[in-house]
């Protein structure tokens, strides 16, 4: 459990800071552009290595209670939610119709992918871990809109290509089937389809 919220910390604090343009601003002229990403990008993979070993620990070896007990119905809706953010995921790229309404692709994935998870599973372990996940994407997306509105990020303006969509649609839902399929047994030892 403590590993977990360690990395927590560390992963939403690095996440955190665009949200404190001033103190990102600081840290870039103290140390650099490439030095920041450098440090940025290691101190999240970290994060992202501590949260999933803490997780796995607290909910496979220590044990963890259940608040409530998913059904198969809410099992499916789940399933049905990893399609879409897949699909939102993929769209972070590109100048796709999704996107352009999306505004945040990644933050709406993000959004997806913490309701599934929270739909199936009931235990306390991954309330507390998706729970975290879905609250943070609410409150980056809402210190996007206020940083879009002071000026300090730039609103998404593109001309959107159908050809962008098709492409994010593709990769989104063939990566989806994939992890459906055998990567998420692979990468978590959990198969979506098994539960």
């Amino acid at each position: 459990m403590p590993l977990m919220f360690f990395g927590l910390a560390l992963f939403f604090g690095t996440h955190s800071l665009p949200m404190a343009s001033r103190l990102r601003a600081a840290i870039k002229r103290l140390v650099g552009e490439i030095p920041y990403r450098i440090v940025f990008s290691l101190v999240a993979l970290g994060g992202m290595i501590a949260i999933a070993e803490g997780f796995k620990a607290w909910k496979y070896q220590t044990g963890s209670a259940f608040l409530y007990f998913p059904t198969p119905t809410l099992r499916h809706i789940a399933l049905l939610l990893m399609a879409f953010s897949f699909v939102a995921l993929a769209a972070m790229y590109g100048k796709s119709h999704i996107r352009k309404v999306l505004k945040h692709p990644m933050l709406v994935a993000i959004k997806f992918w913490a309701l599934a998870h929270l739909l199936a599973n009931g235990d306390v372990a991954g309330v507390t871990l998706f729970g975290a996940f879905l609250v943070w994407a609410v409150v980056d997306r809402i210190s996007v809109k206020r940083r879009e509105r002071a000026g300090l990020a730039a609103p998404l303006d593109f001309e959107p290509r159908i050809r962008d969509d098709i492409i994010a649609v593709t990769i989104g839902l063939s990566v989806y089937v994939l992890f459906v399929w055998k990567v998420h047994l692979w990468l978590i030892g959990v198969s979506p389809i098994a539960m």
